[in-house]
């Protein structure tokens, strides 16, 4: 029995969808096999406003704190440091916020260290390197929501977040009382703060003022200052020595040449909320120990993980030339390896999404130290900076040397940029380094 005409048409047209479909699903298989598995289209990206994520705004290398460098009498003892003693330190920040968290380091403590109490507040008349602050200005800081922690061996803590004001390349005064010190003399410090700290015996956590106060130009403890900040404000990390560290610069004058490079870059509308962080030692070697963990040791720690780096300028390798033997083949294995250090540097940065730019080496003619009779280690210094200079190994160049040497003598700093060891610069000198920087290099991922 035939089906009705209606229905007949029906099923016509049904087997006719059912072809069409088959040969249009061939046909899409046959164009990806052909074009290969296509992405799927990116989000939009978020905007400033939305996604706010932590950025450093403040670091201080941790290090070892040699003896010299430790606390005076009477707070250091035989066998701890620190005990019933406030410590008030300053610092300048880079981009700004309106929360902030603080990082207090034990990095090469090998005992506990507890904190029994830390406040911060705003320094006196906005300065670094003042042991007075602002009246009304100190907030508690807690921790898990306790007013005390013990950072373990080895290891750092995190403050809550604290709401408080802290405008971009102002001043943050840190005040932290330690009951019992830390036992044992393994102190972990940034030595090179070029800012005057004060210590005082007691509990003056908020005391506006510390009269009598034992001034120390160190940073003890305390490593980061974060902030939260929109998903496009990222950070800018330095690894160098005490050219970056900034030895020859104006102690509580903040004339780094990393701090002159945050002011020029503050000024910029396309740069206005660069962070900026300082993670120059100085005495650092970018392969053997000195003062500080060697670069490729400390690079994880102090870059990796920070938070909102985006950018990596490598500044350092002078060192390692300079306390290498003067020979030939002790230059050409030091060279050698300053090479494939950087390289490894780019390459574990990369893997972080890092971009990482390469600063070539300042000459250091006349000085009593690194520079030798043979001028090997001068040969060295201009073999790296041929390959720093080759292109295609870091993502940009920043010609330091260019910039500062005297042309009359390149092997030599330009005179009246140096502070008389032929080997550290002047503020003026770090000005120009700050100059050099191309604000280009920095456009928002």
């Amino acid at each position: 029995m035939k089906p009705p005409r209606s229905r007949a048409r029906l099923v016509d047209l049904v087997t006719a969808c059912v072809l069409v479909l088959a040969l249009a699903v061939t046909a899409s298989a046959l164009t990806a096999l052909v074009r290969g598995p296509q992405r799927a289209p990116a989000a939009a990206p978020p905007t400033a406003s939305a996604a706010p994520h932590w950025v450093n705004t403040w670091t201080a290398t941790p290090q070892l704190t040699e003896p010299a460098n430790l606390p005076p009498a009477p707070f250091t003892g035989d066998h701890a440091v620190l005990v019933d003693t406030t410590v008030r330190q300053t610092l300048r920040v880079s981009t700004g916020g309106h929360r902030l968290r603080l990082r207090f380091s034990n990095a090469f403590g090998d005992t506990p260290l507890p904190l029994t109490a830390v406040t911060v507040a705003r320094p006196r008349d906005g300065r670094s390197g003042v042991s007075a602050i602002e009246p009304g200005t100190t907030h508690r800081v807690t921790f898990s929501g306790r007013t005390s922690t013990t950072v373990p061996v080895g290891a750092q803590v995190v403050s809550d977040p604290l709401d408080l004001d802290l405008p971009a390349a102002s001043r943050l005064t840190v005040t932290a009382y330690l009951a019992d010190g830390q036992q044992s003399l393994a102190l972990t410090s940034h030595p090179g703060s070029r800012t005057t700290s004060y210590l005082v015996r007691g509990d003056h956590t908020g005391d506006t003022d510390l009269p009598g106060a034992t001034p120390v130009d160190h940073w003890y403890l305390l490593s980061d200052v974060e902030v939260p900040a929109g998903s496009a404000t990222r950070a800018v990390a330095v690894l160098g020595d005490s050219l970056s560290d900034g030895r020859g610069s104006t102690t509580n004058a903040d004339n780094r040449w990393p701090d002159q490079l945050y002011d020029r870059f503050r000024a910029l509308p396309a740069t206005a909320g660069l962070a900026v962080l300082n993670q120059a030692a100085g005495g650092n070697r970018v392969l053997d120990d000195g003062l500080g963990p060697n670069a490729l040791a400390r690079l994880d720690r102090d870059v990796l993980a920070r938070s909102g780096v985006a950018w990596l300028i490598v500044f350092e390798g002078v060192n390692d030339i300079g306390t290498a033997e003067a020979t030939p083949a002790a230059q050409r294995r030091v060279t050698d390896d300053l090479i494939a250090a950087y390289q490894q540097i780019v390459v574990r940065a990369h893997a972080q999404g890092i971009r990482v730019y390469g600063a070539t080496l300042l000459p250091f003619g006349g000085n009593t130290l690194y520079d030798d009779p043979a001028g090997e280690r001068e040969k060295s210094r201009q073999a790296v900076n041929r390959w720093i200079r080759a292109g295609g190994h870091f993502d940009a160049v920043i010609d330091f040397d260019r910039a500062v040497r005297d042309p009359a003598a390149p092997s030599r700093l330009r005179p009246t940029l140096q502070v008389g060891d032929w080997l550290h610069l002047n503020p003026e000198g770090y000005r120009i380094l700050a100059d050099t920087v191309p604000a280009g290099l920095f456009r928002r991922p």
